[in-house]
């Protein structure tokens, strides 16, 4: 599987549509708070024309993506790290996931309310950032409580340092900021600070991707621009996070047609490409995810993986006796199938090559894994 990623955004913003219309699921958007209580997950294929395009040249039986798995997590409110609406659940479920997708209200209709009453994106990112800040700094705040308790009777070098560490921390979340822009550089030479870092599983710590949820003609006219995105996107940028546009109302009409027919209706609309594809992009650039691929008669598959993982890793993601029983990887460029038609004539152009342990894996790399366990 590619990553999992949490959905969430104030109460009828769009969350529940746009996770309908991603997932094709067929879940709760009515017009009320708290339509979504239980989180719902869906898994959706990874749009990838790369697979079309070896199957050309392979004749494979089954052609296999990677996928993607959403989390519709409950409309959160004010008050929600201090339990008010399901904030407590929703928190939880949160920790769960890879990168958080929140989706923004960026359209006016005043035929959908709106909890906060008038549109205010950046307003409503500010409630829901600062709820996971509150959040944050309790766990920061606990931790802190216990590192000092047992340093009164003395500690080692590096749980001093862990401590001033956690002072830091604690003083940048009172000023509400997120984790995600906390300087950790003074500390990224000493291993064991970054794990008790990363052992506090921080909920703004995680990649965000701004979901711009806009009307359906502002979609079509402008590319969805108007000056509630812009907004979006400035502050975005200002704080380490990415944003995309879609329209909810496109993406579920989207999803209601027959898988041949939806790029004719985007390219009736004048758009490129989906929502769900921009999406999935965004959150494969946030965390530094790739692809690679195998290929053979039976299949053609899309395997995800980190961005410079080496050879004997990446087998690894299809099964461990892969990574431990590592010989070589035989590995060739689409682009070069494209030219010559063949695995055979790769070979013997020298484009087939084989790699060893120290292969850093190239994103689009079709390759074949030698092993002996």
């Amino acid at each position: 599987m590619g990553f999992n990623c949490g959905i969430v955004g104030l109460p009828n913003v769009g969350k529940s549509t746009i996770f309908n219309a991603l997932t094709s699921a067929n879940v709760g958007s009515e017009n009320y708070p708290f339509c979504t209580i239980e989180p719902n997950v869906g898994r959706v294929a990874v749009p990838d024309s790369r697979l079309a395009l070896l199957n050309k040249y392979i004749k494979a039986e089954r052609l296999i993506p990677t996928s993607v798995e959403f989390v519709d997590i409950a409309g959160l409110v004010k008050g929600a790290s201090r339990g008010e609406g399901l904030g407590n659940k929703f928190l939880g479920h949160i920790r769960s996931v890879d990168a958080i997708a929140h989706v923004v209200r960026c359209f006016e209709d005043s035929d959908v309310i709106h909890v906060e009453g008038e549109i205010d994106p950046l307003r409503d990112i500010e409630i829901i950032e600062n709820e996971l800040i509150f959040c944050d700094n309790e766990t920061v705040e606990s931790t802190l409580k216990r590192y000092e308790k047992f340093m009164k009777s003395g500690g080692t070098k590096k749980e001093i340092e862990i401590l001033g560490m956690l002072k830091a921390l604690h003083a940048h979340l009172q000023e509400l900021k997120p984790a995600r822009l906390f300087d950790k550089e003074p500390y990224n030479t000493v291993q064991e600070i970054l794990d008790a870092y990363r052992d506090l599983h921080l909920l703004t710590a995680k990649p965000v991707v701004y979901v711009c949820n806009v009307d359906e003609e502002s979609m079509i006219e402008r590319e969805g621009r108007n000056s509630y995105v812009e907004a979006v996107e400035k502050f975005a940028k200002e704080t380490k996070a990415s944003s995309i546009i879609l329209s909810g109302k496109i993406e579920h009409e989207l999803s209601l047609l027959p898988k041949e027919e939806q790029a004719e209706f985007l390219e009736s609309l004048g758009l490129k490409e989906s929502g769900l594809s921009r999406l999935i992009r965004s959150g494969y650039n946030l965390l530094g995810l790739g692809t690679y691929f195998t290929a053979g008669k039976k299949e053609i598959r899309a395997w995800t993986i980190r961005q410079n993982t080496k050879a004997p890793q990446a087998a690894g993601v299809i099964h461990s006796d892969f990574e431990r029983g590592f010989i070589c990887a035989e590995v060739y460029k689409i682009k070069d199938l494209e030219v010559f038609g063949t695995a055979t004539a790769l070979k013997e152009k020298g484009l087939l090559q084989n790699q060893g342990k120290e292969y850093v894996v190239e994103e689009g790399d079709v390759m074949e894994f030698r092993f002996n366990v």
